[in-house]
């Protein structure tokens, strides 16, 4: 099966490798590219609670100086992963879904026990910040990396795409679906997926490219991919 990944290579070649070995042919397309920000230092002993809803937002932070049994909450089980492999020790975990992670939050951190520190990319799609200080808890948000559409591809890549269409892509945000669809109408792609599945991450990331002729779409959250293979 002819598959296309669209995240940084960072961030999907674990996946390659895997999808490599169980024989399918991969092409790698990242449509985003991540930016670090400088942010100011702040006092992590100040705050009994840390918010990620993104891998990026912990690559991007100086984790040194941050009790690693804090509590931890992240998005999905690939921002689990990371924060694991810094150090993270109390971590609880949502299904991919930013109103799930916030149930997470309301159900199991006092709001009278603390401060929460929400780090995040400079553009979200869902103010959790504003939605738990409507809640009545104390919260900063942090910023501390951008995402930036990748806009020129190599004309190679794109002759040998449109040679041999994937059967299935992946897309992981928003930000990542608006720059999909502006490379391919750039590279005049857009009447090229009629027998492509779309695999994306929510119903908001799918909205984006509604307006491509699809042969069907699938909404999945991050450790589903081998999964939904076997669906096609």
């Amino acid at each position: 099966m002819h598959i296309l990944l669209t995240r940084p290579i960072e961030d999907c070649k674990e996946l390659i490798i895997k999808f490599k070995s169980l024989g399918h042919n991969i092409s790698h397309m990242p449509v985003i590219k991540i930016e670090h920000k400088n942010y100011p230092e702040e006092n992590f002993k100040e705050f009994n609670g840390i918010i990620f809803t993104s891998s990026n937002a912990i690559k991007n932070l100086d984790t040194k100086k941050i009790d690693k049994s804090i509590f931890c909450y992240c998005v999905g089980l690939l921002t689990e992963k990371v924060a694991k492999n810094n150090g993270f020790q109390n971590i609880y975990t949502a299904e991919g879904n930013v109103n799930n992670l916030k149930e997470i939050i309301l159900q199991t951190f006092d709001k009278k026990k603390g401060k929460l520190l929400y780090v995040s990319g400079e553009t979200i799609s869902f103010n959790l910040d504003k939605e738990l200080i409507s809640e009545g808890y104390s919260i900063k948000r942090l910023i501390n990396y951008s995402v930036l559409p990748v806009e020129d591809l190599d004309i190679k890549f794109i002759n040998a795409l449109k040679s041999s269409m994937p059967e299935i892509v992946f897309i992981y945000s928003q930000n990542s679906a608006k720059s999909f669809l502006n490379i391919i109408k750039k590279y005049q792609l857009v009447d090229c997926w009629m027998n492509t599945n779309l695999m994306c991450i929510g119903e908001k990331t799918s909205s984006v490219l509604n307006l491509i002729k699809w042969k069907k779409i699938f909404i999945f959250n991050p450790g589903e991919e081998e999964y939904l293979l076997y669906k096609i």
